[in-house]
């Protein structure tokens, strides 16, 4: 079982804010829930295992936009509102408007009879705390992948 989101369209995405997925090829099974023009998809775990297992995968071009400032964007794979740090794919462009691919893959368990919250959100590129995160960022050819692996 797999399901794909689709947003083509730019988009404007603010930092710690998810990207909104506007078009889908449905999970016709009922393990993903997700209603377009919106960035939240619902996890299942429908299973008579211990859980249910998924790999995520997200692809799409970022850029920031028209008068903001050159540095490093980032996206991650967010489960219940928390962006999991090992999926932030971070890029730098030389200039504004300058788009490059981001991509990120997941594997998510979702314990039997749960649901869980899953997006892909704008985060900052580091850790650092003095560092001033990219405060919106634009995002192009957004593509989500969700398959049902075990």
């Amino acid at each position: 079982m797999a399901a794909e989101y689709l947003a083509n369209a730019v988009q404007a995405v603010n930092l710690n804010a998810p990207i909104i997925f506007t078009a889908s090829i449905p999970c016709n099974r009922g393990n993903v829930y997700h209603e377009d023009e919106t960035g939240i998809f619902i996890l299942r775990g429908n299973t008579n295992q211990c859980c249910a297992t998924y790999q995520v995968t997200f692809n799409g071009n970022v850029a920031i936009p028209e008068g903001g400032t050159v540095g490093p964007v980032a996206v991650a794979i967010a489960l219940n509102g928390e962006p999991r740090p090992t999926s932030r794919a971070i890029y730098t462009p030389a200039a504004v408007d300058e788009y490059g691919n981001l991509t990120s893959t997941a594997i998510i368990k979702i314990p039997r009879g749960c649901c869980f919250p899953l997006s892909i959100e704008s985060v900052p590129a580091t850790e650092d705390p003095t560092a001033t995160p990219a405060p919106v960022i634009n995002v192009q050819n957004a593509n989500l992948v969700i398959s049902r692996i075990a």
